[in-house]
């Protein structure tokens, strides 16, 4: 009898697609994807899930029938561009790519059109030079060189789009950058270095593909608004997908493997030539990870990296670094980290992160520490701008478990500028400890205009929580512990104001302490052990 996997998948078909595709067992092609496409209606689509485009329906145009051979040698990038000019000289219409690997450079996306990759398609970028080059970097002096190269520049890219409106990448089947590179290209002409890259469009969905190896970035979006990403896998060696100043998003169901950088991480760069926030954006049911070895999150393996080859994997979900235009009315939830680095929230070039709920995370695996909220003075922008505000941000419901015993959470303003008004409640950590009373002793630096990372000030001196220059601070139902013994306070507070913890549970080793209080004033603990209720106006310094 044929084995077969958990997709039903027989081995030896497996085996054969893994040799097809020359990377080992790290690639996945798409008749191994889960049959759950959903069309959009009024696109040419079939409305039942696990359909297929039906190539004679109106509005339909298939790449074959212009020219496009999908056989994995020939360049189709000019018969595909063509059937995309097709369609949108007609009104719009579906792009279909039926099954077959189509060796691509540019592909230039159009308003009304979606393009619909079909079961056992790929859309594969080829190498820089053999047989085709990407489309050259535009000119953009309005940015300012205020963030990275790959930031600032959409045209070198596999798929991109630029003032575009009501356009979709749909379908089972995957986008492979086996020829992107995954750092800058501006010294290399003709390189491409993103996936998919999408500036000032409205009315965009990505929905039900897959990415493998996408570059710098699989999926980069700037100022794109009324954005809709739903069930899609990226598998990659960079950025899973940067969310840059972009209008009311949705993002669910979301699988992203990066180990060597971010998850899914919302920016507000100075991209565009000016601030922009990223707000009215939802969050759910996402999967981010850092910990497996590339291709193999997509093709059901989960092969974890060997010891000490990626002892700091990225992967996480992220808000920043870059931070000119802010952050506001955002909700994440239902969401798992494995295997990753954890919640990020930075502010760091003058702009507002405000009015955030985060709920129902699970971390497992961390590889620095669980919350990290920094609002700070790197100021990488225009000059003349006011440090920015971090405030009114609620996170409930967190399970993390072993994490990085060096670090702890940690909420830092910087004197002058605080955090201001936020909530954390029902949250357990549980830390691989081992903290020292050396450790405990130490004074993290302050850092203002640094790089804003969760392991910037080096080993923490808590193991639960460093909380410093915050005004407004609720904890409520919140449990600290080690899986070694730590001899360092649970929670720090340095110039803070406003503090109320109540119901809070930690463990303390015989020569630890709970709490240290430094330059505090208006705390207050209650229900919580091993303390007494206690409330103190205005503390120097003090261990309890």
């Amino acid at each position: 009898m044929t084995n077969k996997n958990h997709e039903g998948i027989s081995t030896s078909k497996r085996q054969a697609l893994h040799k097809m595709f020359g990377i080992g067992a790290g690639l996945v092609t798409a008749d191994l994807l889960l049959p759950n496409a959903s069309p959009a209606a009024g696109l040419g689509l079939p409305q039942m899930p696990g359909a297929t485009v039906d190539p004679s329906a109106k509005g339909v145009y298939n790449v074959r029938a212009m020219g496009a051979t999908g056989d994995g040698k020939t360049v189709d990038t000019p018969a595909i561009n063509k059937t995309i000019e097709a369609a949108a000289r007609a009104g719009g219409g579906t792009v279909l790519f039926p099954a077959g690997t189509y060796l691509c450079f540019s592909i230039h996306l159009k308003s009304n059109v979606a393009l619909y990759l079909d079961r056992g398609a790929t859309i594969l970028a080829g190498e820089t030079g053999q047989g085709g080059n990407y489309d050259a970097a535009e000119p953009n002096p309005e940015a300012g060189h205020y963030e990275d190269y790959g930031h600032r520049h959409w045209h070198n890219a596999l798929l991109w789009g630029v003032g575009l409106e009501n356009i979709s990448i749909l379908g089972p089947g995957l986008i492979w950058g086996k020829g992107l590179t995954r750092g800058p290209g501006q010294e290399n002409p003709g390189v491409g270095d993103k996936s998919i890259s999408l500036k000032n469009c409205h009315n965009v969905t990505i929905r039900d593909v897959s990415v493998l190896q996408g570059g710098h970035f699989c999926i980069l979006a700037t100022g794109v608004d009324n954005f809709t990403i739903e069930n899609v896998i990226l598998d990659t060696n960079r950025d899973g997908i940067d969310i840059d100043c972009c209008h009311n998003v949705r993002v669910s169901n979301m699988t992203v493997n990066s180990p060597w950088d971010d998850g899914i991480c919302l920016k507000s760069s100075y991209a565009l030539g000016y601030p922009r926030s990223t707000e009215n954006l939802t969050l759910t049911n996402c999967f981010v990870t850092g910990g497996y070895e590339l291709g193999t999150v997509l093709d059901g393996t989960f092969k974890h990296f060997p010891a000490g080859q990626r002892p700091f994997p990225t992967g996480r979900i992220k808000f920043g670094t870059e931070s000119n235009g802010g952050f506001q009315n955002i909700t994440i939830s239902n969401s798992v980290f494995d295997n990753c680095r954890g919640l990020a929230l930075e502010t760091v070039d003058g702009a507002l992160l405000e009015d955030v709920s985060i709920s129902n995370i699970t971390m497992r695996g961390i590889s620095d520490l669980p919350i990290f909220m920094r609002l700070g003075s790197r100021m990488r922008g225009p000059a003349g701008r006011p440090i920015g505000q971090l405030r009114r941000v609620s996170i409930s419901n967190i399970v993390a478990s072993n994490t990085n015993g060096r670090y702890c959470s940690i909420l830092s303003g910087i004197p002058g500028h605080e955090i201001e008004d936020v909530r954390l409640s029902d949250i357990i950590i549980l830390s691989q400890g081992g903290g020292t009373p050396a450790d405990a002793a130490i004074k993290p630096p302050e850092k203002a205009n640094g790089y804003p990372e969760p392991t910037m000030f080096g080993p923490m001196p808590a193991y639960g929580f460093y909380i410093r220059h915050v005004k407004g601070l609720q904890m409520n139902n919140i449990e600290v512990r080690t899986m070694k013994e730590d001899t360092r306070p649970a929670f720090i507070l340095d110039d803070v104001e406003r503090a109320d913890f109540i119901n809070i549970k930690m463990q303390r080793a015989p020569a630890g302490r709970a709490f240290r209080l430094e330059n505090v004033q208006d705390f207050s603990i209650y229900l919580s052990r091993p303390i007494a209720d206690t409330h103190l106006e205005n503390v120097k310094e003090k261990n309890i």
